[in-house]
């Protein structure tokens, strides 16, 4: 039992956890404005407006720095974790999307390829900059209410 105790004790952990949970909540509103519908599944869904990746990985470092001091080991390890996934967001895995659509396309224009996939390859992938500098500003808001 303590073990579940410490969990729910440590603000740093709820901190990511309440910048993720935010960052996707708002995914949701800002597609049910444009659709007029809610759309729960985007809940677990990657991409879109804000960045949830950048949030977590910023909050988290942000709440370390607030915590611990912005001079520890701790908080340069969460910072360098920050800036790799920041990285992969808007670049790599926005770039397998943008291949994944290509793909997709070329498929519907292909006949008889002998490629036969259950669906499409998923396209919303990565982010865009400025979902990510979303994510960013989310996350040091998160950790700045919570620490």
């Amino acid at each position: 039992m303590i073990f579940f105790t410490e969990i729910s004790q440590n603000r740093v952990l709820w901190t990511a956890i309440v910048a993720w949970a935010l960052a996707q909540a708002i995914k949701i509103l800002i597609d049910c404005f444009k659709t007029h519908r809610i759309n729960c599944q985007l809940l677990t869904a990657t991409g879109g407006m804000p960045s949830s990746h950048t949030s977590i990985v910023v909050s988290l470092a942000v709440a370390i720095g607030l915590r611990y001091h912005f001079y520890s080991p701790y908080f340069a390890i969460a910072t360098v974790l920050a800036f790799i996934v920041m990285y992969d967001a808007q670049g790599i895995r926005r770039q397998a999307g943008q291949q994944a659509h290509v793909i997709n396309v070329m498929l519907e224009n292909i006949e008889n390829t002998g490629v036969k996939l259950d669906k499409n390859l998923k396209e919303l992938l990565g982010h865009t900059p400025v979902q990510v500098i979303g994510g960013f500003i989310l996350g040091v808001a998160v950790a700045l209410v919570m620490n």
